[in-house]
């Protein structure tokens, strides 16, 4: 028997060396789990750490980069504005607000729009318009019905609307709101009672492992707020700005909602979102909506330059090619590996893994200079650059590759019980 032999690596050691730089994050109150690098410029698809080593970036901060790292048009257009004007005040008038807001509308054939900071502050300003109008027009009502493992945010609205996440942690949530399965609308319809104001839904669940309505639900939903005279709300935070090939993925599924969130890929990475409302719903009076950056001319001036870019000729079109490039190689991929299903539209997908082994996946890409995200345990998140090259998917799918294959020889390694 060796006395000295040392405990089996485990699969973190096996995949993961850390990098040399030094810098701290003590005084971060914890938040997400974060790798130890610290990245100090972008271009494009690339990041580069401390150290100067480049990482392809196929995350893209969770989908809000939608032009990809530090794009020309976007520096511009911030550098212009801030020479001219940041921030007048809420309580005052400025032409970026004036212009983004019209035409958010006119581009989406919408008749009211609102900026904000964020996707869950969108879906805030959402939840309240909804219930004011229950107020006005549907006796009071007030109860929101949204899907199993949604997620509209964390904020304590946008976090009761959601379901799964850490929630518990903050009991109790706000009272109001209702869960149901996705894509059930036998469930849905026996779930909407007289006190339902409205039913808030994501066209494709993000966080729950980019799960995409069904066209026959989706279009059954906006049938059934319409036969029961209550609104629908679409969570367009991670799926507007042409990320799945049209500007709104409800475009794609040929529904039409009363009110809409943007954010994440509005500001192409500054913070910005959006609520825009349709026809009835618009209801909101003055001083019912406030904020104190809410609308400013800088973080508009990006949202105009990201709208006019992915307004582009060809630029949608572009999104589709790219986003069926990808789908066809993350499926050869998941052939070659023995993975499972692969979801999503333009370019937001999701891959199933075959296990659960999706944190060692992400871990093992970083190795290899890619960055991915995993919205779930055994589900692999794809948001590259709306503006993504075939050159940067085919190089992707190479890291992707060893990364998948530095994972499967750790594996067999822990369950052999390899000491080193």
């Amino acid at each position: 028997m060796n006395l000295f032999r040392r405990p089996a690596p485990s699969l973190d050691d096996l995949i993961f060396e850390a990098p040399s730089d030094t810098s701290s994050s003590d005084s971060l109150m914890p938040s997400v789990a974060r790798p130890p690098q610290v990245f100090v410029r972008g271009q494009g698809s690339w990041l580069w750490d401390s150290e100067d080593r480049a990482y392809l970036d196929f995350s893209q901060g969770n989908a809000a980069n939608s032009l990809g790292h530090s794009p020309q048009v976007l520096i511009k257009a911030l550098a212009d504005q801030t020479k001219a004007l940041i921030n007048p005040g809420n309580g005052l008038h400025n032409r970026a607000q004036l212009n983004l807001a019209e035409r958010l509308c006119h581009r989406t054939g919408s008749d009211q729009a609102y900026l904000l900071n964020s996707g869950a502050e969108a879906v805030e300003a959402a939840i309240k318009l909804a219930r004011k109008w229950g107020q006005l027009h549907r006796g009071g009502a007030y109860r929101i019905l949204s899907a199993s493992a949604g997620c509209h945010g964390r904020s304590f609205a946008a976090m009761s609307a959601s379901a799964g996440g850490p929630e518990n942690r903050f009991e109790p949530q706000l009272p109001g709101f209702s869960h149901v399965p996705f894509n059930d609308l036998p469930a849905l319809h026996a779930a909407v009672d007289a006190q339902t104001v409205a039913i808030l839904l994501e066209p494709i669940q993000g966080e729950a492992g980019v799960i995409p309505a069904t066209e026959h639900y989706l279009k059954g939903v906006e049938r059934l707020c319409h036969e029961l005279g209550i609104l629908l709300i679409l969570d367009e935070v991670q799926t507007g700005m042409g990320r799945c090939g049209t500007l709104l993925a409800e475009q794609q599924y040929g529904v039409r909602a009363d009110i809409i969130t943007l954010g994440k890929g509005l500001g192409g990475g500054v913070p910005l979102a959006a609520l825009l409302a349709r026809g009835k719903a618009c209801c909101f009076d003055v001083g019912e909506l406030d904020g104190t950056h809410h609308g400013n001319a800088l973080m508009a001036s990006a949202g105009l330059a990201v709208l006019d870019a992915v307004l582009e000729h060809g630029f949608m079109d572009h999104v589709g090619e790219s986003g069926v490039y990808l789908g066809e190689g993350l499926a050869r991929l998941a052939y070659r590996y023995d993975h499972g299903q692969l979801r999503g539209h333009g370019l937001m997908w999701g891959l199933t893994l075959s296990e659960d082994s999706a944190e060692a996946v992400v871990k093992a890409a970083l190795h290899e200079g890619l960055i991915l995200n995993a919205p779930q345990p055994n589900c692999l998140r794809f948001t590259p650059a709306l503006t993504v090259s075939k050159s940067n998917i085919d190089e992707m799918l190479l890291r992707l590759a060893r990364a998948f294959s530095r994972v499967r020889t750790a594996q067999l390694q822990c369950r052999k019980g390899i000491a080193v």
